[in-house]
């Protein structure tokens, strides 16, 4: 590959999508199974231990027994100190596609959404006695939609929205939010302009800057060559060429854009394009279940062999279509990191993938908001989220109180056929964002 020097990195067939965690330890294309329903609780009848008050039974004697018998009266208290979960169910509206271009994304995320849920309760899927349930409706990638789902959610009641893995949805959402006074917590999707959007609005995963940064960790040396920037024509792909034009616009020479229309489907005549413009690196940033052809249409045309490429470790279902060699920024992979939060994760949902440790962050957001907070009472639990710190499955992440940025841990990685291997962990100072003003 030509000036594979420069890096064999990555960054981001990782969409528009885009934190926090839960108060626990350190610790595209997913699977249709990975439903919008929540799980149900599995629960175990207690076998209730017959005392025996029979004063000739020696055993009665036994100080063991009497140590048990304290053990199980101080068993009783705690379970006495716990509310039931019998009070005023809290309906949280979970807006995200299920269908369309980046349905297999949203799919991820409610996976993830569902297992953090439980770990974040401990199994509950409850806050002070009162069971948390989630009102999942399909946005559909759609801006009107989603709309329209959060309107009919808010006039339900609900006070907490999150999800949405279009950056184009979730740049709508945050304005609704704060107009209706309600918390917005934006899933997947990555456009920086959600950062520090309003008060109301966070994110529970990446933005593009931080993918850009991870991919510049990768290279060697790009001054003065010119970087071409190759995307959808969507709020996601400009967020990535506002991105690569921030982190890397003073050390190279150029950057430009090749921005493919949302419905392509055949990638032939922009596989030549990008050859015919001769980059010192492409750098493709790309969502949704296109990404086979696309990446196909690429290999055909020669571009790897002509052109050095920097691209994001996408979803496992895209694994297979990338180049032999290629070194990758990414988001997350379920062997990266090593947190109980994480193994909690995997042991839920063996296919976790590219977004669904979004969907647990967003849970252990949820539960926060409401444990410091109250929900009828937005500020409250703005407050609780502002500056929190927690150990998510990626590690350590904290919530930026001034702009609500989430500040994470990102990854480089190599891929061997369908395994991929840690090269490398960025601390989330290495690639935070800078703080919006």
């Amino acid at each position: 590959m030509r000036r594979s020097s420069l890096l064999s990195l990555l960054a981001a067939f990782l969409l528009l999508f885009t934190v926090a965690c839960s108060g626990t330890d350190d610790a595209s294309t997913t699977d249709d199974t990975a439903t919008d329903d929540t799980a149900a609780d599995d629960t175990a009848d207690d076998a209730a231990d017959e005392p025996t008050d029979d004063p000739t039974d020696e055993a009665a004697d036994d100080p063991a027994d009497e140590a048990t018998d304290d053990t199980d009266e101080a068993t009783e208290d705690d379970d006495a100190d716990e509310p039931a979960a019998d009070g005023e169910p809290i309906v949280v509206g979970i807006v995200t596609s299920t269908s369309g271009l980046l349905g297999g994304f949203g799919e991820q995320y409610l996976a993830g959404l569902e297992a953090g849920m439980d770990y974040a309760t401990d199994g509950t899927r409850a806050v002070n006695g009162r069971p948390i349930e989630l009102e999942i409706v399909d946005d559909g990638g759609d801006a009107e939609q989603a709309i329209t789902a959060a309107t009919d959610l808010v006039g339900q009641g609900v006070t907490i929205l999150a999800g949405t893995v279009s950056s184009g949805v979730a740049t709508q959402i945050g304005p609704f939010a704060e107009e209706n006074d309600v918390l917005y917590i934006s899933g997947p999707a990555a456009s920086d302009a959600i950062t520090g959007l309003n008060s109301h609005t966070f994110r529970s995963g990446r933005q593009s800057f931080q993918d850009v940064a991870t991919a510049a960790s990768l290279l060697d040396d790009v001054d003065g060559g010119s970087v071409l920037v190759f995307a959808q024509d969507s709020e996601f792909g400009a967020g990535n060429v506002a991105a690569v034009e921030a982190v890397l616009g003073d050390t190279v020479g150029s950057v430009d854009s090749l921005l493919v229309p949302l419905n392509t489907s055949e990638f032939t005549p922009f596989a030549q394009q990008v050859i015919d413009a001769d980059p010192d690196l492409l750098f493709v940033a790309w969502a949704g279940d296109t990404a086979p052809a696309m990446w196909q249409a690429l290999e055909q045309q020669g571009v790897p062999e002509a052109v050095t490429v920097a691209t994001g470790l996408a979803d496992r279902a895209v694994w297979p279509v990338y180049a032999a060699g290629v070194e990758f920024l990414s988001h997350y992979f379920a062997e990266a990191p090593d947190t109980e939060a994480n193994a909690a994760l995997v042991e839920a949902v063996p296919e976790a993938d590219l977004f669904t440790p979004d969907g647990f962050v967003a849970a252990q957001m949820i539960v926060q908001a409401l444990t410091e907070g109250s929900p009828d009472d937005t500020p409250s639990m703005i407050a609780a989220l502002e500056g929190w710190e927690c150990v998510a499955p990626k590690r350590t992440q904290s919530i930026r109180a001034s702009d609500h940025a989430m500040l994470q841990p990102m990854f480089t990685a190599s891929l061997d056929g369908d395994t991929a291997t840690l090269l490398d962990t960025l601390d989330p100072e290495a690639v935070a964002p800078p703080e919006s003003e």
